[in-house]
């Protein structure tokens, strides 16, 4: 077994989270969402819709349009069922969270009206229903190919509540808007990864070093199709605890840039 599996007691779990983005005049947004706070993970945080594997992501049954499961795998650098099972609970909970159903009609045309489907959302939630029987009842299928992998980090060992995070990157579906109807979040926006970026240095939001990442690198495009097109090269990172300054903070490539922008806004990090 993997440290990125285990660290000796702390299980670490499979997550996925979705950039859901669209162009806009002033070029492209992101959808985030600020977690309430209190929660036991990331509570006060700025967020993109995501959350945990579930052991009903995995059916082999699921309706699914797109590349399949092996393309997945390849490109996810797991074996063919754990990939299946990512795609699968980013789609679940980018519609759990934000209403955004990134789904095919069984004729092959997408999904433009997701309210009509959103009476399923607290079940799937509430684990009363599978997103797979979801999908079949209503005679949908998951459109994987709406989905791009972007990024890939694991939650430092020492934490206590560890997770192996697969991070996509989504275009808004013509004709689904995203909503804020979760108990999970507090506020929801559209925004330019620049300006989320400046809200950070700023102090008026948190964002935890892979959102901060993400953000810098969705804001080297110029619009969502270019966005959409890179293949960025993905290797898991594990960020570092280390010692600095007689405490310890999070290291990884470019933290010393998180750390200035963090300290520009608000008051010195405990750890």
């Amino acid at each position: 077994m993997s440290k990125a599996e285990h660290d000796g007691t702390r299980p670490v779990k499979d997550a996925s989270t979705v950039m859901v983005v669209r162009d806009s005049e002033a070029g492209p947004e992101v959808f985030v969402a600020r977690r309430v706070k209190g929660m036991a993970f990331a509570g006060g945080m700025t967020v993109f819709p995501g959350g945990g594997v579930d052991a009903a992501d995995d059916d082999p049954d699921l309706a699914w349009t797109g590349p399949a499961p092996q393309w997945w795998a390849d490109r996810l650098g797991c074996e063919e069922s754990r990939a299946r099972r990512l795609v699968c609970a980013a789609a679940r909970e980018t519609f759990e969270e934000c209403g955004v159903l990134l789904a095919d009609h069984l004729d092959g045309s997408p999904v433009a009206d997701a309210g009509r489907y959103h009476g399923a959302r607290a079940d799937l939630e509430a684990h009363e229903l599978t997103f797979s029987h979801f999908l079949s009842t209503e005679e949908l299928s998951l459109a994987a190919g709406r989905l791009r992998p972007f990024d890939h980090w694991i939650t430092p060992a020492v934490e206590p509540r560890r997770y192996d995070t697969r991070f996509f990157l989504a275009a808004l579906p013509n004709g689904q808007e995203p909503d804020d109807q979760t108990t999970e979040v507090d506020l929801t926006m559209w925004a330019r990864p620049t300006d989320l970026l400046d809200d950070f240095r700023s102090g008026r939001s948190m964002l935890l070093p892979p959102t901060w990442v993400q953000l810098h690198n969705l804001s080297a495009f110029d619009d969502v199709a270019s966005a959409l097109a890179a293949e960025p090269d993905i290797s898991p990172v594990e960020p570092e605890i280390i010692e600095h300054r007689g405490g310890l903070r999070v290291g990884f490539d470019g933290s010393d840039e998180y750390w200035a922008d963090y300290q520009r806004g608000h008051a010195a990090p405990e750890s």
